[in-house]
C-alpha cells in the first residue's frame, strides 16, 4: 500500500509541476509592471501612469473654462490613485503568490524528481554490485574469491545508499503531500488578493466620483434637445428653456408675417446647426434669423424631444377629459383648472409659448396661421400619450382632443394669462419686437369676462345663485357652442402633421 500510495504521488508530481509553471507564466503576463521592482519604480512604468500624466497634459492645455479640461484634470487624478493601487497590489502578488507557486514549479518539485532520479541510479549501482558479487561467488578463482568480502562490503555500501536515498525521498514525497493543501490555498489567496485590490480600487473611484459628478452638473453648456425641462432650468437657471425664449425671440422679429410658419419645413442641415448651436448655448445666433421656418422647426424638435411633453403625462387624462365637455363656459373652465395644475416650469413655459402663438395668431392675415392651423402642427408636440401607436392611430383619438385644447387656449390666451408679458424674459436679446400685443392689435373686449379663478368668487347673485364662474357669451374670440373639432379637422392634422413629418420642400402644398 505504502508503494501504491508513494507510486501515485509520483506520477502527480510532474503534472502539478507542469500546471504551477503554466498558471506562473500566465500570471507573470497579467501584470503590466516589471517583475523585482518596487511600488514607487512599478508605478512610474504603469501604464495608467501615462495615461494620468496624458489627461493631466491635456487638462493644462484646455484651461478650466473648457468642461473636458476640468474632468481631464480631476479624472487623470484619479488615474493616478489606481495606477498606485495596482502597483502595490502587483508587488504583493509577487510577493505572496508568485514566489510560492514559482518554489514550487521551479525548486520543490524539481528537488523531489532528482531525488527519485538519484535513487534510480542508486539502485542500478546497486544491482551492479550484488551481480559482481554473486559472479564471485560462483567462481573457482583463487583471485576472484580473495576479493569477496570487498565486494560483498560494495554491495551492501550500495543497498545502504540505496535505503537511505529511499527514506529521503519518501519523507520528501510525504511532506509534499501533506502541504498540498498549502500549494492550493495560494491561489485562493490570488482571488482574495485580487478581491481587496478592487475593493481598495473602487473605494478610490467612488471617493472622487462625487466632486467629479458635481463639477459636471454645475457646467451649464449642456445640451437642451431630450433633456427634462426641470433639469434645464435648473443647470442653466433659466425660467423659460433657452430653445424656447431663443426661437421666440427670433420669430418676433423676423417670423410673424412669415407665410406658413411652423408648417413649411425648414433644410435639414440649417435645422441641425440651429439644434447644434441651441445645445451649446451660444448667443450668436444672427445668422438664423433670416430663416424663419428653421427657427420654427427647431422650436418644434425641441418641444418633441422633450422626454416629457409640456403639458405633463401625469395631466394627460385630466386634458383630455376636459376636451370631452360639452358645454363650452364648463370646457374653458375645465381647461383652466387642468392648467392650474401643471408644475410652476412648465406652467410659465407653456405661458410663455400660448402667449407667442396668440400674438402670432393675430397676424393670420399675413401668416396664415390662424388659432386652428397652429394648434394642428403644434398641439402632437405638446401633448401627447405616454405610449403611442402609429400616426393614424394618434391623430384618430389623441390628436383630435389636443388640436381643441390648444385651438382653444390660443383663442382665450389673455384669459388663461392675462397678465402682461416681456417675452425678452432672460434679457440677453435685442430683438426689437418686445410687447406684448403688437402695434395696430386692438385690445380685446374684456369687458364681458369674468376672470374670477374657481374658489374665488364671493357674495351671490340675485335670486340667492352663485354667479356662473365666466360667461362668455359676448366673448369676441368665442366658438360656436358646439366648438369640438369635427371629423375635418382630424384630417386636416393627417395632412398636417404628414407635412410636418415627411415635408423637405417649402414649396409644398400649403393648409388652407
Amino acid at each position: 500500500f505504502t508503494l501504491f500510495f508513494l507510486g501515485q504521488i509520483e506520477r502527480r508530481l510532474e503534472v502539478v509541476r507542469l500546471v504551477s509553471h503554466n498558471a506562473h507564466k500566465k500570471l507573470v503576463s497579467c501584470l503590466q509592471g516589471h517583475l523585482g521592482m518596487d511600488v514607487e519604480k512599478r508605478h512610474k512604468k504603469l501604464p495608467l501612469t501615462g495615461l494620468s500624466q496624458a489627461m493631466q497634459d491635456g487638462a493644462g492645455q484646455l484651461g478650466d473654462e473648457s468642461l473636458t479640461g476640468k474632468m481631464l484634470e480631476l479624472c487623470g487624478e484619479a488615474e493616478s490613485k489606481l495606477a498606485f493601487e495596482q502597483s502595490q497590489h502587483e508587488v504583493q502578488l509577487e510577493r505572496d503568490i508568485l514566489e510560492p507557486i514559482n518554489q514550487l514549479a521551479e525548486v520543490d518539485i524539481p528537488n523531489l524528481l532528482k531525488l527519485r532520479k538519484q535513487l534510480a541510479k542508486l539502485v542500478l549501482d546497486y544491482d551492479s554490485a550484488r551481480a559482481r558479487y554473486i559472479q564471485a561467488t560462483k567462481s573457482q578463482n583463487l583471485a576472484v574469491a580473495a576479493k569477496l568480502d570487498s565486494l560483498k562490503d560494495e554491495m551492501d555500501e550500495a543497498l545502504n545508499k540505496v535505503e537511505i536515498c529511499k527514506d529521503q525521498l519518501s519523507a520528501e514525497m510525504y511532506n509534499f503531500s501533506s502541504k498540498e493543501a498549502d500549494y492550493a490555498q495560494v491561489y485562493v489567496m490570488l482571488l482574495e488578493a485580487q478581491a481587496e485590490y478592487h475593493k481598495r480600487s473602487l473605494a478610490s473611484i467612488e471617493s472622487v466620483l462625487p466632486s467629479i459628478r458635481s463639477q459636471q452638473d454645475s457646467w451649464a453648456e449642456k445640451p437642451s434637445f431630450g433633456t427634462a425641462l426641470e433639469d434645464h432650468l435648473k443647470r442653466s437657471g433659466r425660467e423659460i428653456a433657452l430653445p424656447i425664449e431663443a426661437c421666440v425671440m427670433m420669430l418676433l422679429e423676423t417670423g410673424m408675417k412669415e407665410e406658413g410658419l411652423f408648417r413649411i419645413a425648414a433644410g435639414a442641415s440649417k435645422l441641425k446647426k440651429l439644434k447644434a448651436a441651441l445645445d451649446c448655448s451660444t448667443a450668436q445666433l444672427e445668422e438664423f434669423y433670416s430663416d424663419p421656418h428653421a427657427v420654427a422647426g427647431a422650436l418644434k424638435s425641441y418641444l418633441r424631444e422633450l422626454p416629457e411633453p409640456l403639458m405633463t403625462f401625469q395631466l394627460y387624462d385630466e386634458w383630455i377629459h376636459a376636451s370631452n365637455i360639452s358645454d363650452v363656459d364648463k370646457r374653458l373652465q375645465a381647461l383652466w383648472t387642468t392648467c392650474e395644475h401643471l408644475p410652476k416650469s412648465n406652467k410659465a413655459n407653456f405661458r410663455y409659448l400660448i402667449k407667442f402663438l396668440a400674438k402670432l395668431a393675430h397676424e393670420s392675415e399675413a401668416n396664415k396661421m390662424t388659432p386652428s392651423n397652429i394648434a394642428i402642427i403644434l398641439g402632437p408636440n405638446l401633448l401627447w400619450a405616454k405610449a403611442e401607436g402609429s400616426l393614424a392611430e394618434m391623430a384618430a383619438t389623441t390628436s383630435v382632443h389636443v388640436v381643441s385644447i390648444i385651438e382653444l387656449v390660443i383663442q382665450h390666451a389673455d384669459w388663461f394669462f392675462p397678465d402682461d408679458l416681456d417675452f425678452n424674459v432672460s434679457d440677453i436679446f435685442t430683438a426689437p419686437v418686445l410687447a406684448t400685443i403688437s402695434p395696430g392689435t386692438p385690445e380685446p373686449d374684456t369687458g364681458s369676462i369674468d376672470r374670477r379663478r374657481p374658489g374665488s368668487q364671493s357674495g351671490s347673485s340675485e335670486g340667492g345663485e352663485s354667479p356662473r364662474r365666466d360667461r362668455y357669451s359676448s366673448h369676441p374670440r368665442l366658438l360656436r357652442q358646439d366648438s369640438r373639432p369635427s371629423a375635418s379637422v382630424s384630417a386636416l392634422y393627417v395632412v398636417a402633421n404628414e407635412a410636418v413629418v415627411v415635408q423637405e420642400n417649402p414649396a409644398a402644398e400649403k393648409l388652407p
